[in-house]
């Protein structure tokens, strides 16, 4: 028995996903065969196998320069490659945020944004959309060394003067290495890169796995966009120590300041003291180096104000090498496996919920839209046969009668159908009406107002004022909107209530709607500039400026992003509140139209009173039988969505 690792646990999920992805894709499939499936219905199984197909798992490294993180990575991850992924040697081998994946439109390559990009506006994922923004240099996947000589292009480093340097933001007043590198020659070095993406086809980049490497606490501070949406976003963070250097003030505000707080997706936050094979001394006992060790561990928690257990000490190094070389005893050694399987235990089944949860839901209103639509159909023809049974031998005065009254029927429904698109008129202007109030341009339109303003304004009085007012408007949108939701459900409520009522539709119930989830997040958002801006100057120095306009970019592109989810969820609600209103009015349309005909065509003589019954019965059989493959396929799914690897998630036959 060993230990289940977090690439085994990793490789566990992605087979998972792919075999829920199967089977929602067989149940779009089958929807489209059997005519049973509507746009609003192919929408949403779409966009859920899209999202499974899309899924990523991020993880975060983070920590000071020189703790071993890309070593760790390398263990960690790509340990079967048998080289280093990464560079990692002694000294900064990382100089920006580095984020690894997979993307098999592109070809592998090292993508980097240059410093100077510091300057101009625009976030990092605005970057990302501009190819000539980077500098590309091609991953040769035969040569190691090439590979490796390319790589380690994330460590250059670039000489400027102390006003270049302040105007990017990546001057520290309190660094004294910083003021000796200026009083001695009046330059710094500084890293020439801003960010860095590397496309690689390592099968677990394949799969869905996302690695970002944070190089220091310079790189977190003067990068807004990695506290506000990088390292949120990420389902695990790694905060790594080093066993060589203890617990150092920048150790320390970076976890409080950037780590500690972070909510988000985030779900695992684990610490790692790195490098204790520093701790290993053939003049010690194993009891007196795991003493050692334990002490820094307990020290290490007493600073971060964590629990010990939440500290774990490894050697990345030793690790690596036992993995390439297949040496147990050394693996143990270097605790690197109690690291992966906390990690395993604490990700894994964490984002295959969250996955699985999602899945299930949007599922499930398909399918109950669908039974629904079925069973309206079986009780239409239920109808149809029962009345077609009180037709024996009766005289054609009866069928006559029947004849009349299910025109009088049609003529009714008809009549409804007047007060239902008088009622869809009235909804498309409510859909106006709040389309406006989230309308994308007008977004971009005060974003661009409150960057003016910003620009004229050289006092932070003046940048609070209107970074302030830019919030209160967008909650105000936000708030507005909300309110015409109401109105739309309410108005969308009582339509269907009086068609079920009137003509004997299935009684259904809008789908819930709430925009508070997006209100919450421009809450966080605010948070963010209230607290950035609480330590501000009156006056604001140059580099403060442009950090500043840097982070109201990236604030602003959050916003931007908050609106584009809070349409793209709207204008989904928005159909999915009158598909079904729509689909059941068509059915009741055609089923009509149906008894009709067969009532006519036995007042004609055309066919036996008997055929037609036995043609409804047929037609009865085939939508049951339909209810049953939709209710093996739904059965299926929940299969595959609640599928387990074995008896245990943690450990496997060795």
């Amino acid at each position: 028995m060993k230990l289940m690792t977090l690439v085994d646990e990793f490789e566990h999920y992605s087979a998972w996903r792919d075999a829920v992805y199967v089977r929602v894709e067989a149940l779009r499939d089958w929807l489209n065969a059997q005519e049973l499936g509507d746009a609003e219905s192919e929408r949403q199984l779409n966009q859920l196998l899209e999202r499974l197909q899309t899924d990523t798992l991020n993880v975060a490294f983070v920590a000071e320069f020189s703790r071993g993180k890309s070593e760790l990575i390398n263990a960690i991850f790509f340990s079967d490659y048998r080289q280093r992924v990464l560079p990692s040697s002694a000294g900064r081998t990382t100089m920006c945020p580095t984020e690894l994946y997979y993307t098999p439109t592109r070809r592998p390559v090292l993508r980097l944004l240059p410093i100077e990009t510091k300057t101009r506006a625009g976030s990092i994922a605005e970057f990302k959309r501009d190819d000539d923004a980077w500098t590309e240099f091609p991953l040769n996947l035969d040569s190691a060394d090439e590979m490796s000589a390319t790589l380690m292009r994330l460590s250059d480093t670039m000489s400027v003067d102390a006003a270049t340097a302040e105007a990017y933001g990546l001057i520290n007043q309190d660094d004294e290495e910083t003021a000796r590198n200026l009083a001695r020659d009046g330059s710094i070095a500084i890293p020439r890169w801003r960010h860095a993406m590397i496309n690689f086809p390592h099968p677990l980049l394949k799969q869905g796995l996302v690695i970002l490497d944070t190089p220091g606490l310079n790189a977190i501070g003067t990068e807004p966009e990695l506290t506000l949406n990088m390292l949120p976003s990420a389902h695990a963070v790694l905060f790594l120590l080093s066993a060589d250097t203890g617990v150092t003030k920048s150790d320390i505000e970076i976890w409080r300041r950037y780590i500690a707080p972070v909510q988000g997706a985030s779900r695992a936050r684990l610490v790692v003291l790195n490098k204790i094979d520093g701790l290993w001394d053939d003049l010690r006992s194993e009891d007196e180096i795991n003493a050692e060790i334990a002490k820094q561990v307990t020290g290490s928690a007493t600073l971060l104000d964590l629990p010990a257990a939440q500290v774990y000490p490894v050697s990345a190094q030793k690790a690596l090498v036992a993995k390439v070389k297949n040496d147990p005893a050394l693996l143990a050694r270097s605790r690197l496996p109690l690291l992966e399987s906390a990690l395993s235990q604490e990700l894994i089944p964490c984002k295959q919920a969250l996955v699985g949860e999602s899945t299930q839901g949007g599922v499930e209103d398909v399918v109950v839209k669908t039974t629904e639509l079925l069973e309206t159909r079986i009780a239409t023809l239920q109808d149809q046969i029962d009345e077609l049974e009180g037709l024996r031998g009766k005289n054609r005065d009866v069928i006559q009668h029947m004849m009349v009254k299910a025109n009088a029927d049609q003529q009714q429904f008809e009549r409804g159908l007047l007060q239902f698109n008088a009622l869809r008129s009235v909804f498309a202007k409510q859909v106006e009406v709040l389309r406006s109030h989230l309308s994308m341009r007008v977004v971009r339109e005060n974003v661009r107002e409150t960057r003016l303003v910003m620009e004229k304004s050289r006092f932070s009085t003046g940048l609070r004022e209107a970074m302030g007012h830019f919030f209160r408007q967008m909650d105000a949108d936000l708030k507005t909107s909300s309110e015409s939701v109401r109105e739309i459900r309410n108005m969308m409520t009582a339509m269907y209530r009086k068609f079920s009522d009137e003509h004997g539709l299935a009684a259904v119930s809008p789908p819930n709607f709430s925009l508070r989830k997006y209100r919450k997040e421009m809450a966080r958002l605010e948070g963010v500039f209230d607290e950035r801006f609480n330590s501000m100057f009156r006056m604001l120095t140059v580099g403060q400026q442009q950090l500043t306009a840097r982070f109201f970019e990236t604030l602003a592109s959050e916003v931007v992003r908050v609106f584009e989810l809070a349409n793209r969820e709207t204008e989904a609600w928005l159909k999915a509140l009158i598909a079904p209103m729509e689909t059941q009015v068509r059915e009741h349309k055609v089923q009509l139209k149906r008894r009709i005909e067969s009532v006519s065509r036995i007042h004609a003589a055309t066919e036996t009173l008997d055929e037609r019954i036995a043609e409804l019965e047929a037609n009865m059989a085939m939508v049951s039988d339909q209810m049953d493959q939709l209710a093996r396929i739904n059965t299926h799914i929940s299969h595959a969505l609640s599928d387990q690897p074995g008896e245990s998630r943690l450990f496997k036959i060795a």
